[in-house]
């Protein structure tokens, strides 16, 4: 009965899950170079699986936000008028892609691009979250009657629906680093539950046309789930315990290890960086744990 179930597959998306509910950041840009890189599922059903257990997983928290009244509708209406197509057209290209014999590499070189520019967009995420601060000062901030900057948004989601639809990386941290230089009024609840919500339309639709073409691995998609549905949720409560910041650098760090191996360097130069940066981070840690010892002495 349980013949489909791999418990190594589980154990990842159980930490991936975990990394996501602990720092909002990761999803895709962990997930399906994890599958490529860890566990030898071809790149392109990597791809095709993440789409489809991300479209299960979205709906999970965008249902929160719902419920909380913490989603500008028309930003999310006027995101799918670029994204839904954006999926469409970036899973055509992906099918012509899937056809060829060097599919797998590839495949392989648009991931680590796209989780380039994810880094890229992280690290902007905290520069311009810096900015969105200093301009809203006293103003009032934006909920979800916000005016909608309509050429610009439905722009970013034709974007990141093709690079999702080619990738399954870019539905998070590129809209949100961007809604934030469109939007820098905007509440921080109304900008997390928008881009999740934005998310579900996209990837359900993103979803049924990987299915169509075959390339996804129903076992595999299972099996993450397995682990990310209970691990998304042992994140969020552990959120509060735990420094985000430290954590969010420390995801950059693997990713960026992830990255350059995707790219083709050896996997002693991705190891180097992966081992460098968490020393960093982990001394990071320790530092502030020790200052704040110190403050309360």
């Amino acid at each position: 009965m349980w013949e489909w179930l791999d418990p190594g597959l589980s154990a990842g998306g159980l930490f991936a899950g975990v990394m996501v509910g602990l720092t909002g950041m990761g999803g895709a840009a962990l997930v399906t170079p994890m599958l490529v890189l860890f566990f030898n599922v071809p790149a392109a059903a990597a791809v095709s699986s993440d789409v489809v257990a991300s479209a299960v997983m979205k709906p999970v928290g965008a249902f929160v936000h719902i419920r909380h009244r913490t989603v500008h509708w028309g930003i999310v209406i006027w995101l799918s008028a670029g994204s839904i197509p954006g999926v469409l057209i970036g899973t055509a290209i992906f099918s012509q892609v899937a056809d060829t014999e060097g599919v797998e590499e590839t495949v392989r070189v648009w991931i680590g691009i796209v989780l380039i520019l994810a880094l890229v967009a992280m690290l902007g995420r905290a520069l311009v979250s810096a900015r969105a601060e200093r301009l809203r000062g006293p103003a009032v901030l934006e909920g979800i009657e916000a005016p909608v900057k309509i050429v610009p948004t439905v722009l970013l989601g034709l974007i990141v629906g093709i690079l999702v639809g080619t990738t399954s990386v870019g539905s998070g941290s590129l809209v949100v680093t961007t809604m934030l230089l469109l939007y820098p009024l905007l509440r921080p609840s109304v900008l997390v539950g928008t881009d999740l919500t934005q998310a579900v339309p996209m990837l359900m639709v993103g979803a049924i046309a990987h299915a169509g073409i075959g390339g996804g691995d129903w076992a595999v998609t299972a099996s993450l789930l397995v682990g990310q549905i209970p691990g998304v949720w042992i994140g969020a409560r552990m959120s509060s315990r735990y420094d985000g910041l430290a954590l969010r650098w420390l995801l950059m760090v693997i990713l960026a290890a992830i990255a350059v191996r995707l790219l083709g360097a050896p996997a002693e130069l991705a190891g180097g960086i992966a081992i460098g940066g968490i020393a960093v981070v982990l001394f990071y840690i320790v530092r502030q744990r020790l200052a704040r010892q110190e403050i309360r002495e």
